[in-house]
């Protein structure tokens, strides 16, 4: 029975799409079985997975029940425990039905070890829908007060609009991106401890800023496949561990010499 988890955020622009893609990718690497659904309306999950030209059918004609599920999701090239199950591109996403989105997540559940969703960022019908039936919730944030102060927002709509919210303890953890510890130190922008005092969420994983990302996305592969020893492939491989339940220590890595500098001595929850 897979774990469900949702990629989220207040902000757009933080890393969700990217996060989504590297963290499926870094389970399936382990040999789990992963799907990643692309719940966002803008559809850039196939093009950062390199499957663009592959979607044939989406999450849409899945709800509504037009093909099977198997018709719709598209096998990695590069890893053979990786799918994807991509949004519509041509029809708005105020089509996906409650029954539709909880009939697709149940059938997911019982093939893969894990289901990844993408989230689309704020408040709107995509977001409630992709969170819903999630077992874990992952906050995605830039260091800087309008990103963090949005995810409080979703923290709080995680809380009430979930089915986890109805009874059961959802398990929310805090995925810092784009963080660079220069930066961090002259003031320009919010320090790890500053992020983690306002949101009061367990850390995931620091990534830290760097071109390997945007390399890896106009690629077309998650950055955990596309250069697995550059900092942010680590980053991510070492939150898909957390995710696992290991227990790894929080470093912050950078791309001197593939040195790991430690960072407070921080530990995941």
């Amino acid at each position: 029975m897979a774990q469900v988890v949702v990629v989220t955020s207040g902000k757009g622009g933080v890393g969700k799409t990217t996060t989504s893609a590297a963290l499926g990718a870094a389970l399936a690497q382990t040999g789990e079985r992963v799907a990643v659904v692309d719940f966002a309306g803008l559809r850039n999950l196939d093009l950062v997975m390199g499957a663009e030209r592959r979607v044939v059918y989406d999450l849409i004609y899945v709800t509504q029940g037009t093909v099977k599920l198997s018709q719709a999701l598209i096998r990695d090239k590069r890893l053979e425990t990786l799918y994807l199950l991509a949004a519509s591109q041509t029809r708005d996403k105020d089509a996906l039905t409650d029954e539709g989105v909880a009939k697709v997540i149940a059938e997911l559940r019982e093939t893969f070890d894990w289901v990844i969703c993408d989230s689309p960022a704020g408040i709107e019908r995509g977001s409630t829908l992709a969170m819903r039936h999630a077992d874990v919730a992952v906050v995605v944030t830039n260091p800087e007060v309008s990103s963090v102060r949005d995810s409080d927002r979703i923290i709080g709509l995680l809380d009430a609009k979930t089915d986890s919210a109805r009874g059961e303890h959802m398990d929310k953890h805090l995925l810092i991106t784009r963080y660079n510890p220069v930066r961090a130190g002259r003031g320009d922008m919010l320090n790890v401890d500053d992020v983690i005092d306002i949101l009061s969420l367990p850390l995931l994983g620091i990534i830290p800023e760097s071109d390997e990302v945007l390399r890896a996305s106009n690629l077309g592969s998650p950055v955990t496949i596309n250069n697995p020893k550059s900092a942010p492939a680590r980053a991510y491989s070492d939150a898909a561990r957390r995710l696992m339940g290991e227990d790894i220590p929080m470093d912050f890595p950078t791309d001197r010499s593939g040195i790991f500098s430690k960072l407070f001595g921080r530990k995941a929850a």
